[in-house]
């Protein structure tokens, strides 16, 4: 550590400097072998006078002219190596012949003349002996500083406990450097934490052309939403990329390290402060009960099965179709939650088979059912219309039956804010399969089915904050399907808290609906996310930006307008976020008969009478476009070739 301190100022020192000091160097090595030749020649000690300064002035006045004609300084000794030696010898062997010519070939009186061939003999190791020592000294601390200094240059904001613990876990980083700290507090603008002057935000422009910085890692996880949103946008005006510490509940484990640094979730924008939960509502249908999640491996059922299982009951049913998405959250709940006694079911199923549904609620006898079992994805959908009404549909009826049939307390279906006056398949589906539980529901049933409806969820499957993380990645364009498209957005978690206390909250053919906060026009949101990647859009205004957002019109069934409640009397109830909707249903035993019918027209593939059916029983569906479902279109084509 000593060796790098002393190393480092002279590292710093300009050429001319540095040549200085070597040609000092290199007369006091002069000075040096020819008083050791002395002592060599005459077996003791002599003082450096009379002859003996002499030859050591004759010394340094014939190498060091011979050194610099030679090239002995144009060299950079930390790189020094074979060619560097190489010259080194041939200046000596110059300096050598001069030397030994004067003080040997013609003689001096009072100098042996046995120390004009000792002496150059010993100069050519202490100037090589020098080389090879400043290659060793100097050789690697260059090249790590070099190293250093070719590191993405980040300032850290918050100067906090956090920030200082991130700061001093970065020290050997090799994948960034800080080069200071930001912090909203004035008192500590100008004052330096840990080696790392603190500065102000406001500065952020400028330091960002200054220092170079091209990240901003945020260290204040006990930030509130607001101020956390409000920094987000002064940063967002400096075109750098944004990273983030995890919120006080995730560090609380221990030290602040360098993974703990997460891309900024896109709920950091879009966000808002979180309610507490209610904990009697959150245990009431699961703590010490049998639960069982259709869909266990989806998006929101995959949350809905790690809060449930924070909630300890008896048994946990995970029902899903897919092997791999059922092996992943099987996995994933059996590491974290293995020293409980809470124990897991990962079943195989599809939720449209009976059998497997009866024989499934008559084993296990479930207390609470969390149906989020669903094909979600609007354009698939739109071109496979009878699969999504099947699934959707016929689905949520074939279990809701088996929960009815064998007692099953609650049953909570996970809607969509697309089943409002629907313009496709998919939200229509959704609402006729809310209508089923609400027909269900007033057919006498001990169950009590409960419906809640929510936008869009952030990262779940098929959400565009990936997709457009990729894309930009990919280098771009970010493509949107129309420059208005606005879209609710809610976070997974929050979400599937939300789902288990309005479930808790049911009595019997509720419709629950979530707050979810303001709409977000998804053109800001591409721009956000751009600019919080430290990137510019590339517009008409911009043409030298770095992504292009790219419209390439609505989907097949896409609306640009989302909205949660059919009716306008939405009812508050004990919980802030969630309301209670008032939504008209035909009687079960009408509901059931067309349902008959539309089980025949899907048996059928007959996609054009399941969209009249549809738009026959969900109040408000109007299709947005011709029929475009796969099989449908590739049999007219067939036809009309015919």
């Amino acid at each position: 550590m000593l060796f790098k301190n002393l190393a480092l100022p002279v590292l710093s020192l300009p050429r001319v400097a540095k040549r200085l000091v070597v040609l000092a160097v290199d007369a006091s090595l002069c000075i040096f072998t020819v008083w050791f030749a002395f002592y060599l020649r005459l077996g003791e000690f002599v003082s450096l006078s009379g002859p003996a300064f002499a030859a050591a002035i004759a010394s340094i006045t014939i190498a060091l002219p011979v050194f610099i004609i030679s090239g002995l300084y144009r060299a950079i000794f930390r790189y020094s190596g074979w060619p560097a030696l190489m010259t080194v010898n041939k200046a000596a062997a110059v300096y050598g012949l001069v030397y030994a010519a004067l003080f040997t070939a013609i003689g001096f009186q009072g100098v042996p003349r046995t120390v004009g061939l000792i002496q150059p003999i010993l100069l050519v190791f202490a100037v090589g002996g020098s080389r090879a020592l400043a290659r060793f000294w100097l050789g690697g601390i260059y090249q790590s500083q070099l190293k250093l200094a070719d590191l993405p240059k980040v300032l850290i904001y918050g100067a906090g406990s956090a920030g200082r613990q991130l700061a001093a876990a970065m020290n050997n980083s090799h994948e960034m450097r800080v080069v200071g700290f930001l912090d909203d507090d004035d008192r500590l603008h100008g004052h330096v934490l840990n080696g790392q002057p603190i500065f102000s935000p406001a500065d952020l422009p400028s330091l960002v052309v200054s220092l170079k910085v091209s990240d901003v890692l945020l260290a204040l996880p006990s930030m509130n939403r607001k101020r956390r949103i409000e920094i987000l946008e002064q940063i967002r005006i400096a075109h750098v990329s944004v990273r983030t510490l995890p919120s006080v509940m995730e560090l609380a484990q221990g030290k602040v390290t360098t993974s703990d640094l997460r891309d900024l979730d896109i709920d950091d924008l879009l966000g808002r402060e979180s309610v507490a939960p209610n904990h009697i509502l959150l245990g009431k249908n699961i703590t010490d009960k049998v639960v069982l999640v259709s869909g266990a491996g989806g998006s929101i059922g995959s949350e809905l099965c790690r809060q449930i299982m924070q909630l300890a009951p008896k048994e946990l049913l995970l029902i899903e179709q897919s092997e791999f998405a059922l092996y992943e959250i099987h996995q994933e709940l059996h590491q974290k939650f293995e020293n409980t006694s809470i124990r897991l079911v990962p079943l195989l199923a599809s939720v449209r088979d009976a059998e497997r549904m009866r024989e499934i609620m008559s084993t296990w006898k479930p207390d609470t059912v969390y149906h989020a079992a669903a094909y979600k994805h609007v354009p698939l959908v739109e071109h496979n219309p009878a699969e999504g009404v099947k699934n959707n549909v016929i689905g949520t009826l074939t279990i809701a039956r088996a929960a009815a049939e064998h007692q099953v307390a609650d049953f909570v279906l996970i809607s969509t804010d697309k089943a409002v006056r629907p313009t496709n398949i998919m939200g229509a589906s959704k609402r006729l399969a809310e209508m089923v539980l609400q027909g269900l529901a007033g057919n006498a049933s001990s169950t009590k089915f409960t419906m809640v409806r929510f936008g869009n969820v952030l990262g779940s499957s098929g959400s565009v904050v990936p997709k457009f993380r990729q894309q930009i990645r990919d280098g771009g364009p970010i493509t949107l399907t129309h420059a208005d498209v606005t879209r609710y957005f809610m976070t997974i978690p929050e979400a599937a808290q939300l789902v288990i206390q309005a479930g808790a909250m049911a009595k019997g053919g509720d419709v629950f609906v979530l707050d979810m906060g303001e709409p977000v026009k998804i053109m800001d949101l591409a721009r956000r996310i751009i600019e919080l990647s430290g990137l510019t859009v590339r517009d008409d205004d911009n043409p030298d930006g770095d992504i292009e957002i790219e419209v390439t019109g609505l989907r097949p069934g896409e609306k640009l307008y989302e909205e949660l409640l059919i009716g306008d009397n939405p009812q508050p109830t004990s919980h802030p976020r969630i309301m209670k909707a008032r939504e008209d249903c035909l009687p079960w035993s009408e509901l059931e008969q067309k349902l008959q019918s539309l089980q025949m027209a899907l048996d059928v593939n007959d996609v054009a009478v399941v969209r009249a059916m549809l738009q026959q029983l969900v109040s408000g569906y109007q299709p947005s476009g011709e029929i475009v479902d796969w099989v449908h279109l590739e049999q007219e084509a067939d036809i009309a070739i015919r």
